[in-house]
C-alpha cells in the first residue's frame, strides 16, 4: 500500500525519526515501522493525526491506496456476482433435468426434489439482484461492462436507462420461453425413453 511509503517520505521531509513521529501521534516506534514496511495499516484516528502532523490532507496521505481499495472491492463484487450467477444457473439446470423424472417416479414426493432446488436457485438469484442494485445495473450492457470491471459513461448510462423499461421484460420473457421449451423437450424425451 502507498500509505507506508507516504508516511516514510513525509517523516523524512520533516526530519523526524520513527520514535519522534511515534511520540507526536501517540503510538510506539514499532507501530510506525510496521506502517512504513506495510506490515500493518494505520487506523482512521492515526491517519487524521498523521495528516495534521505532516500538514497534508487525508487524500494526499493515502494517495494511491484509495484507487487500489476501490478496485479490490470491485474485483471482489465481480467475483461474487460471477459465483452467485453460476450457482443460480446450476440450480436452474438441475431443476430442468430433474423435475420431470422426480414427479414421474415419485409422484407428489417429487416436491422433495423440486423445492430445495428452487429455493437454492431463488436464494442465489436474490444475491445477484442485491449486487445489481448496489451498482444500479439494469440492462444487459451495464451488467456486461460490470463483469469486465468497467463502467459506462454518463451518455451511455442514460441510453441504457432508456432501454430498461422494455429490455428487462424481454429478457425475462426470453428466459421463461427458453426454459419452457427445454423443459418440454426433456419431458418428451423422458416420456419416450423411460418405461
Amino acid at each position: 500500500m502507498e500509505v507506508g511509503k507516504n508516511i516514510k517520505s513525509y517523516r523524512q521531509q520533516f526530519n523526524l525519526s520513527q520514535e519522534g513521529l511515534a511520540e507526536k501521534i501517540y503510538v510506539t516506534r514499532q507501530t510506525i515501522s510496521n506502517w512504513e514496511t506495510e506490515k500493518s495499516y494505520p487506523d482512521v484516528h492515526s491517519l487524521v493525526l498523521l495528516s495534521h502532523c505532516f500538514k497534508v490532507s487525508l487524500a494526499q496521505l493515502i494517495e494511491g491506496d484509495l484507487d487500489k481499495m476501490k478496485k479490490i472491492v470491485k474485483k471482489e463484487d465481480i467475483d461474487l456476482m460471477d459465483c452467485y450467477t453460476k450457482k443460480m444457473m446450476w440450480a436452474m439446470l438441475a431443476l430442468l433435468f430433474t423435475v420431470f423424472p422426480a414427479f414421474y417416479y415419485l409422484d407428489w414426493w417429487g416436491m422433495l426434489v423440486y423445492l430445495p432446488l428452487a429455493a437454492f436457485g431463488i436464494y442465489y438469484a436474490h444475491k445477484v439482484e442485491k449486487i445489481k442494485d448496489n451498482y444500479d445495473l439494469k440492462t444487459y450492457r451495464q451488467i456486461l461492462a460490470f463483469s469486465q470491471g468497467k463502467t459506462l459513461d454518463d451518455l451511455e448510462t442514460r441510453i441504457e436507462k432508456a432501454k430498461y423499461p422494455y429490455q428487462k421484460p424481454l429478457i425475462v420473457l426470453g428466459f421463461i420461453l427458453a426454459f419452457a421449451v427445454l423443459a418440454s423437450l426433456l419431458a418428451l424425451i423422458y416420456v419416450r425413453f423411460l418405461p
